[in-house]
């Protein structure tokens, strides 16, 4: 599905946008250049990492699929169509061989937590030196890998799985649009075409234990050729295929760990019944009921991404999936260990390159699935992990939701007095938050009453690019 056009924010807003950007950095205090020892420790770790004992799988046709222009590649994937169904290989960026325990890249990285996506360019986990060069699954160059192996039954159950280590080489970069242009045309490597098939029968077995995929249409930010943009995209069917590799892989490690009896989780509550109850009077308030019959997963994916009505619901359901975190286990496991919108127990392990735990989840899987022990340094440093994330997936939050409402507020700058058609995505009694059809700006409206799911008008009465507000008025109707 084609992406929304792209609203590109006025030269004469851009350099007002530059300044609240670089000053909301500074009052998150956010990470800044990599210090000297970082950068000269992560040069010679690039240089001399260790190779030897590895296996050797470079004579799979691995590939990857990223967004376009993405060098910091985590994973790489191979498929092959059996009589009985398929077998996948899933290599993983063997970070850890790059990164010594207690080392000043480590020290570095425990402080970042993840790389984060500014508006104004990314700030990355690890030195680029790594993560977009030596340890990046790049095409065309050899690469130590963990490399998971699943069989796979006709219905793409993982009928056995094992973890190595290994050197492997990538094929080919696919961005998402290449990918899915190659399979429409019909010029698509097996791969790819396995990809294709294993997608669609995952997101059945999702069905069957409970999970839930929202898939939402995506608000990205873009700098490109001096000019800030605003897109809002409708993820495509190969976006969803390629996250369900991601999903089996991380329940696979879920259960390695929990079998080996020390590990670390990400982990969801199941919703509050007396939630699930006020989302179902929701969206029968909205004419698109939720039956009993049919689970949550399945109603979502009902909905139609595109009306009015269904956008409300979406967005109602998302106010379902709270109180994601991490729990770490050495011996009993938790009390929770579900991941309540997969509908299993599930662990970040997918992205060394761009998340600090997925290293932790690493190097644990790979010991116990080969009877040896965990390395020490992992199990004695895993209790800290939740916290490191806690505090990194906090203040990203607070920066890409501080960053959004700047460039959007940079998008209307000029347009005061203007009359924007809307949509009405939920409210209270204190006002409505609306989805402005273009641009795709998402606002609070103090004060407004009106129906979920109903069109309305609304006149911009100021926009603020320092704090990122903007101010609406409604607009009566024939007016």
């Amino acid at each position: 599905m084609p992406a929304h056009r792209p609203h590109l924010v006025s030269a004469a807003a851009g350099d007002a946008l530059a300044a609240s950007l670089a000053a909301l950095r500074q009052s998150l205090d956010l990470p800044g250049e990599f210090p000297a020892e970082v950068l000269a420790e992560a040069d010679a770790a690039a240089r001399d990492v260790r190779t030897d004992g590895l296996g050797d799988l470079r004579d799979l046709e691995f590939l990857t699929i990223d967004p376009a222009g993405s060098m910091d590649l985590d994973q790489a994937m191979h498929f092959e169509r059996t009589s009985t169904g398929a077998v996948l290989h899933y290599a993983i960026a063997d970070v850890p061989a790059f990164v010594r325990p207690g080392g000043a890249v480590d020290t570095e990285a425990r402080l970042r937590g993840q790389t984060i996506y500014a508006a104004d360019g990314r700030i990355p986990l690890h030195p680029p030196v790594l993560s977009e060069d030596a340890a990046s699954l790049l095409p065309g160059v050899d690469r130590p890998a963990f490399v998971w192996r699943f069989v796979l039954d006709d219905g793409a159950r993982p009928t056995e799985t094992t973890l190595t280590r290994a050197m492997i080489r990538s094929r080919r970069r696919w961005s998402y649009v290449e990918a899915d242009d190659a399979l429409i045309a019909g010029t698509a490597p097996e791969t790819l075409r396995v990809l294709a098939w294993f997608g669609p029968l995952r997101a059945e077995r999702e069905s069957e234990r409970g999970g839930a995929s929202l898939n939402l249409p995506s608000t990205e930010i873009a700098f490109e050729r001096g000019r800030y943009r605003l897109e809002r995209e409708v993820p495509r069917p190969i976006e969803d295929w390629n996250a369900q590799v991601s999903l089996l892989t991380g329940m696979a490690a879920a259960d390695v760990m929990l079998r080996g009896g020390i590990g670390i989780l990400r982990t969801m509550p199941p919703a509050d019944p007396a939630d699930v109850a006020d989302f179902r009077d929701r969206a029968a308030a909205l004419g698109i009921p939720w039956h009993d019959a049919v689970t949550y997963g399945d109603f979502l994916r009902t909905l139609d991404r595109e009306d009015p009505a269904a956008m409300a619901v979406r967005d109602a359901a998302a106010s379902l999936f709270r109180g994601a975190g991490y729990a770490t286990f050495d011996g009993e496991p938790p009390a929770q260990t579900l991941q309540a919108a997969i509908g299993a127990p599930y662990a970040h392990t997918t992205a060394p390159l761009r998340r600090l735990v997925d290293r932790w989840s690493l190097v644990i899987c790979e010991a116990l699935a080969n009877d040896r022990p965990v390395p020490e340094w992992a199990r004695q440093s895993l209790p800290e992990i939740p916290k490191l994330m806690g505090r990194s997936d906090q203040r990203a939050r607070q920066l890409d939701s501080a960053s959004i409402d700047r460039v959007e507020a940079a998008l209307l700058l000029g347009r005061e007095g203007e009359v924007f058609d809307a949509v009405v995505l939920g409210g209270n009694g204190s006002g409505a938050r609306v989805q402005l059809a273009a641009p795709p700006v998402t606002a609070k409206v103090p004060g407004f009453a009106a129906t979920a799911g109903s069109a309305v008008r609304l006149r911009l009465e100021s926009s603020d690019v320092a704090t990122g507000v903007t101010t609406f008025a409604p607009v009566a109707e024939g007016s």
